[in-house]
């Protein structure tokens, strides 16, 4: 069921422990009733798929993903051909003559495809459910891709040489997410409705690291929140996101660390930092400085 106002909205995600803001509870809610699809833009690790994820269970509606990557196409998200059992039907065909039932022109039917995300979506959707389709690190694929996309997100519909025209029923609940690696082409943008998830301020941390991390001490989770905080200000190649955070604390839960101490920063820089530089980078500016002011 879908909520009905944007009060709702935001409760179903708080209810699924998802923290937000009321606008990008206002987003999803504007998305849901008229039927369009949401771009969600932000730096990697601030929730953007964690949301399509949870609209999946707040509407009791599969998840179906399409996870980007350079070179992907039609045949790896829309459908492709089942090449082995055309072969077998072909060989059925001519052993049994071409006058006694199928044709070589039968194999190339819809009973001869593999779906794949795309096109699952809109036949699901077709069936008179309401799919929710993950279109995920769209930067991540070229630029010609997107064009495959443009129909899908316009009428929801995909069209198929061999076969026709598939258009769904209902419109799927699309998410769109990128890092911004690139730039989305207007085209594709001016079809959905766009939000930016930043990083949280540092309550909004604390109430997620708690959410996630249930008996998790409150000072520790200040001071994860704080070092992150003042992280992200440093000028770092690849600043840590919320989902390195949650790793963070529950790095130091393995280890039994009840207060985070600059020698257990220290220790475990490598949860939260991908690239020695960066690790060097606080090194050199001092790990005691994310705990000062405690």
């Amino acid at each position: 069921m879908i909520p009905a106002t944007v009060e709702e909205v935001a409760e179903a995600l708080t209810a699924r422990r998802y923290v937000t803001d009321r606008s990008l509870a206002v987003s999803i809610h504007l998305a849901l009733q008229l039927g369009r699809p949401l771009f969600l833009e932000g730096e990697a690790g601030v929730g953007k798929t964690e949301v399509a994820k949870v609209l999946s269970a707040m509407l009791d509606q599969p998840l179906i993903r399409l996870q980007c990557y350079e070179g992907l196409d039609a045949g790896h998200s829309l459908y492709e051909w089942d090449y082995a059992r055309q072969m077998l039907a072909i060989r059925l065909i001519e052993a049994r003559g071409e006058g006694e039932g199928s044709t070589i022109s039968d194999i190339m039917s819809r009973d001869f495809l593999i779906a794949r995300p795309l096109l699952q979506a809109v036949e699901m959707a077709s069936d008179g459910a309401r799919p929710v389709l993950l279109i995920d690190e769209l930067d991540r694929a070229d630029e010609e891709f997107e064009a495959y996309l443009l129909e899908l997100l316009s009428d929801f519909q995909v069209t198929i040489p061999e076969v026709g025209t598939v258009q769904a029923q209902n419109p799927p609940v699309v998410v769109v997410t990128s890092n911004r690696t690139r730039e989305i082409h207007d085209a594709l943008k001016r079809r959905c409705l766009y939000h930016w998830i930043d990083y949280p301020d540092f309550e909004r941390e604390v109430e997620i690291i708690t959410l996630k991390v249930p008996g998790i001490d409150q000072a520790l989770a200040a001071d994860l929140a704080r070092a992150m905080e003042r992280l992200r200000d440093l000028d770092l190649f690849k600043p840590p996101g919320v989902a390195e955070t949650l790793d963070w604390a529950a790095a130091l839960n393995v280890l039994g660390v009840e207060m985070l101490s600059p020698e257990t920063a220290e220790d475990t820089l490598g949860v939260i930092l991908k690239y020695e530089e960066d690790i060097e980078r606080v090194r050199t500016s001092g790990v005691a400085g994310l705990l000062s002011n405690r």
